[in-house]
């Protein structure tokens, strides 16, 4: 794949999870997060991509997220349970973007937050509509998945290469 390869970033926050007496990264999703979950994966489904890979954090409640949301999608992509997906910072996140292999032209993440709002918004150099504006005014709730755009190699991510298309979240629908 070419420099000018078009790619597509899908950034998905886990669903609602359950304050148990769990450890934080053990804690399970809550009722609204199990409803919640499939809906995102619809939403998934309906952008249209196929997606060549899924990195998911290896906490319970991204774990559970993935599981019921890859169910809605017609093609399920090879996933990889990333540990650094657990509580990274948006440069962690960066370099783990930049380590994707460049035959990957869709990527999904199923991560946290603060991280997967500062990722999305840091990538976002440009917005389609007022994505932007609502994903910042949202502060990116739980089930909440942001779809961006860019194009070059997977090494070139940094911020403000890509062009948020799409914002949703559960809350809106």
């Amino acid at each position: 794949m070419s420099a000018d390869t078009p790619r597509r970033i899908a950034l998905l926050r886990h669903a609602k999870a359950d304050w148990s007496q769990e450890s934080d990264h053990e804690r399970p999703l809550a009722e609204r997060g199990r409803k919640d979950a499939p809906a995102a994966g619809l939403k998934l489904a309906e952008t249209g991509i196929t997606f060549d890979l899924a990195l998911c954090s290896t906490a319970a409640r991204t774990r559970e997220t993935w599981k019921l949301a890859v169910q809605e999608l017609p093609h399920r992509p090879k996933t990889v349970y990333e540990d650094r997906l657990y509580e990274a910072s948006l440069g962690e996140l960066i370099a783990l973007l930049n380590e994707t292999p460049d035959d990957v032209s869709n990527l999904l993440l199923i991560g946290h937050n603060p991280g997967m709002h500062a990722l999305a918004d840091a990538l976002a150099g440009e917005a389609e509509g007022d994505t932007l504006p609502r994903m910042n005014r949202s502060g990116f709730p739980t089930s909440a998945l942001a779809v961006l755009t860019f194009t070059g190699s997977w090494k070139s991510v940094e911020h403000g290469v890509g062009t948020l298309q799409e914002f949703w979240t559960p809350q809106e629908h």
